[in-house]
């Protein structure tokens, strides 16, 4: 057997001291090896691997344990099947390295002199064979010489595979030669390796869109993953011919502190993979939700300070892939320089006495600059902004602010140039978001401004925050940053024409960076946000009215998402109470472009037309209402009479019998003109006074409504469990319910309306489906039942593993004739019907709701009366309470 353990890693223990080999030894007896008995000795083997890992055993004993396991398992086959042919046993990828985990590939290649016989082949089918029996994961391939040189020539991953080739038995020669022949002189020169394996990078960074922090991320490939190790070692390996890191140190192009850095971020997620890989039995290389709860535990993780124990490990997690990911982009930078523009240095292009350009990428001039003019550490991205033909920094540079960060300190940051160059990114036209990216890579942002690594890398472990809290911070600022940029104006061209009015653009980022800075202190995060922006942009020499400004928006940056998706906002004492809280048209301006850019930024999944829509509606209608004046508030009859004297003028337009009109009118609550606008009052009408059939049941559909999805309207005789019954229904055809607006006339007819989007988030435009729910919503109404259908759709996986016990909460409206109930529970298939049960057995109408759902957690809004139309008194609320967690908390 040939090959040794890569110099990088040397193993701690031996394994032959670690694992007996005399039951393999004795499997090995005979002219043909027993498969169960060298299964046998590798499920031991393994066995006591995986009590070494929760027991603590170094990593890197255990990876490179295991590789060893297999090497006695393979040559001894070899040997004693095919030892007499002129062929080698040879590793490939991550064996070839010595990097094996619990359910890694075996990837080999039996690499033969010459092209194989039907003797040859057969032999080596029954060694595959054996090898299978065995229960080994091999993935191989027969090549002659020839065959490895064309195939590496054509394949760069073929090509990579080979260069990281072990020997394990057979000919020495035959495997020298195959090296030689797939060498950088002979296959993929470093120039063209390097370019081939950096987009090969690109593109895997784009499957997983380019983000660092994912909810469940793979260990593997994604970006900051192992991968990126790999990358560095592949391209050291093929330009500079070394065996191992370790040589990079003493040749000086890696630095003692990025090689630890590097060492420990490869062994952290070695961790993890073994863990997972054991927790599954299966190659599973995505840290799914259900399994980093599980090795949060058994890695030792608590939970403390405001946190799970699943959020200080994912924190571990986030942060050792973002060193990663920034050693990765200096490392490779570097590797930019010295192979493919080696032969052509260029002359610099001064820019100062501090910086200059070479090819396009910003250098200092120096080794000096930064110990000598600190300020530096922060002119450097001002430079960037406001130079767009520079592409990038240079490595060496790179690694020159990373290595004084430590003169970020107390003076850096009282100093009167610092703040002002801080300030003035802030104010520059472009290149914010790039920026605050490329400071939060290098750890300058941290540096300066120390609050900041305390979100770095923290996650919420839920389904609703898709990205960690400076993640999160940085897609808020880039959104925000988006409105204002002209090719972007078509994506929410209400938010660019604002943001083209406001008077301090800078104000408006600032708040953004700011809005979260205090998440998971415990406390209410925006009111101490609130609190430390006011400090910092008073050490910052803003004025006051800016502090105050940037204040209140961090203070009350989740308050008109709360007012538009939580309360009723088609009532004017609503809106009445939101323009009294913002007070003035600045302030609402401000507030509704860092609400948007807040939303979406949060989960881009979540954000679809309706919650555009919602927020526009209170927008406008906010903005009308601080025209009017806060001392003049409109009123509840004289909104109602604008309605209906719009709506009456149009439809007599249209023709309908103005008698008619009036006596169906009669029959409406006054509360419906103010749930319902213009066009929604025609539409109602048209769809009732229309002649039908005389069953006295209307359903229809508005597949656009300006509300932001499709409208149902239905209107049929009230019948009991309606509200179960037609929410049942919508749910089974896999329809999500944003808004429901449930009215009865003064005659019992149920006006109602509800507000639905398509599985993709969008309005149903679809018109098959369009008619098959109005048909199938019209036969349900018909049918007479009273029970409501049970839907049989799955829980997603997800959502499983993010059970929420069910919170109740009570308040009167705002014109204290309803009582509105806040649910809080997990969202699963059937939920609102089984709501709508639950309030008909405690003798509960529903007038209207707001759904909303936020990852696996359903927040609904429920505005109820008792059935003789009054508030809920205390002793039916606690009935409803208690029938509602009991229900809600079993189905789940």
């Amino acid at each position: 057997m040939a090959g040794d353990a890569d110099p990088l890693h040397p193993t701690r223990m031996d394994p032959e001291q670690r694992f007996a080999t005399d039951e393999l030894e004795q499997a090995l007896q005979g002219d043909i090896p027993s498969p169960s008995l060298c299964r046998d000795f590798l499920d031991r083997a393994n066995r006591q691997l995986t009590e070494q890992f929760h027991a603590g055993a170094d990593i890197e004993d255990l990876v490179r344990g295991r590789s060893w396991l297999v090497d006695q398992v393979l040559t001894r086959c070899w040997e004693k099947l095919l030892g007499d042919i002129d062929a080698a046993l040879v590793a490939v990828g991550g064996y070839g390295r010595n990097e094996l985990l619990p359910a890694s590939d075996v990837d080999i290649m039996l690499l033969l002199a010459e092209a194989e016989d039907p003797a040859t082949g057969a032999r080596l089918e029954t060694f595959l064979m054996l090898l299978w029996d065995i229960g080994l994961e091999v993935g191989h391939s027969v090549r002659t010489l020839e065959e490895c040189r064309e195939q590496a020539e054509a394949d760069i991953t073929v090509a990579t595979n080979l260069m990281e080739a072990r020997l394990l038995s057979g000919s020495a020669t035959l495997f020298h030669d195959m090296q030689q022949r797939v060498g950088p002189d002979q296959v993929w020169p470093s120039q063209d390796f390097f370019s081939a394996k950096l987009a090969e990078q690109q593109k895997r960074y784009e499957r997983f869109d380019d983000a660092v922090y994912n909810l469940e991320p793979n260990v593997k490939e994604g970006p900051g993953g192992l991968r990126d190790a790999q990358m560095i070692g592949w391209v050291m390996k093929r330009h500079f011919g070394f065996a191992s890191l370790e040589d990079l140190v003493e040749e000086g192009s890696l630095t003692a502190g990025e090689y630890r850095t590097l060492i420990d971020g490869q062994r952290f997620l070695w961790k993890v993979r073994f863990g997972l890989h054991t927790l599954t039995g299966r190659r599973e290389e995505r840290l799914l939700f259900e399994h980093q709860r599980t090795l949060a535990g058994q890695f030792g993780y608590r939970d403390r300070e405001h946190k799970l124990a699943v959020e200080w490990f994912m924190r571990d997690y986030y942060r050792t892939i973002q060193e990663l990911s920034r050693l990765n982009e200096m490392l490779l930078q570097l590797f930019r320089e010295v192979i493919l523009h080696a032969e052509d240095p260029a002359e610099p292009v001064a820019i100062n006495r501090r910086f200059q350009s070479r090819k396009g990428f910003l250098e200092v001039t120096g080794d000096h600059v930064f110990r000598r003019y600190p300020f530096a550490l922060l002119e450097l991205f001002l430079l960037m902004q406001q130079n767009p033909q520079l592409i990038g920094v240079r490595a060496a540079t790179i690694r020159l602010v990373r290595d004084h960060r430590y003169l970020i300190d107390e003076d850096f940051r009282n100093d009167l140039r610092s703040r002002s160059l801080f300030m003035e990114i802030f104010r520059q036209p472009r290149g914010l978001t790039h920026e605050l990216r490329r400071m939060n890579r290098y750890g300058v942002l941290a540096a300066y401004y120390p609050a900041f690594e305390l979100i770095v890398g923290q996650m919420q472990h839920d389904l609703f925050h898709a990205y960690t809290v400076d993640e999160h911070t940085l897609f808020v600022v880039r959104n925000l940053r988006r409105f204002s940029v002209r090719e972007f104006a078509h994506e929410f061209p209400l938010c660019s024409r604002i943001s083209d009015t406001i008077p301090k653009p800078e104000l408006l980022y600032l708040a953004g960076f700011f809005h979260d800075i205090a998440k998971g202190r415990g406390g209410n995060h925006a009111e101490l946000g609130a609190q430390e922006a006011q400090a910092f942009l008073e050490r910052h020499n803003l004025s006051s009215y800016d502090q105050r400004l940037v204040a209140w928006l961090v203070e009350n940056h989740l308050l008109m998402s709360h007012v538009a998706q939580r309360r009723d906002i088609s009532d004017p004492d609503v809106i009445n109470d939101f323009a009294h809280q913002v007070a003035d048209r600045t302030r609402l301006d401000y507030l509704f472009l860092l609400t948007v850019a807040d939303v979406r930024a949060t989960n881009p999944t979540l954000w679809n037309n309706w919650k555009g829509s919602l927020f526009r509606e209170l927008y406008n209608v906010t903005r009308r209402a601080l025209r009017r004046g806060l001392e003049n508030p409109l009123h509840r009859d004289e909104l109602i009479s604008d309605i209906k004297n719009a709506a009456f003028a149009e439809l007599e337009r249209k023709g309908v019998d103005a008698g008619q009109l009036q006596a169906l009118w009669n029959d409406f609550p006054e509360d419906y003109f103010l749930r319902h606008n213009v066009d929604e009052v025609i539409w109602h009408a048209q769809v009732i006074l229309e002649p039908g059939n005389g069953d006295g049941v209307r359903v229809d559909l508005c597949e656009h409504s300006e509300r932001g999805g499709s409208a149902l309207f239905i209107y049929t005789p009230v019948t009991d469990r309606l509200f179960s019954r037609s929410t049942a229904l919508l749910d089974q055809l896999g329809l999500t319910i944003t808004d429901a607006r449930i009215i009865t006339s003064r005659r019992d007819y149920a006006l109602d309306t509800y507000l639905l989007l398509n599985a993709d988030g969008e309005p149903i435009t679809d018109p098959y489906q369009a008619e098959e729910l109005v048909t199938m919503m019209r036969e349900e109404l018909l049918s007479g039942g009273d029970t409501a259908a049970s839907v049989s759709r799955p829980t997603p996986r997800r959502t499983r593993y993010f059970k929420v016990a069910t919170r109740v909460h009570f308040y009167p409206d705002d014109t204290s004739r309803r009582t509105l109930v806040e649910l809080y529970t997990t969202d699963y298939p059937g939920l609102l019907s089984n709501v709508g049960r639950i309030f008909y057995r405690c003798g509960v109408k529903l007038q209207n709701a707001k759904i909303a759902t936020f990852g696996s957690q359903a927040e609904d809004v429920f505005y109820v009366t008792s059935n003789e139309g009054e508030p809920l008194s205390e002793e039916q609320q606690g009935a409803l309470r208690e029938a509602l967690i009991e229900a809600l908390d079993r189905n789940v």
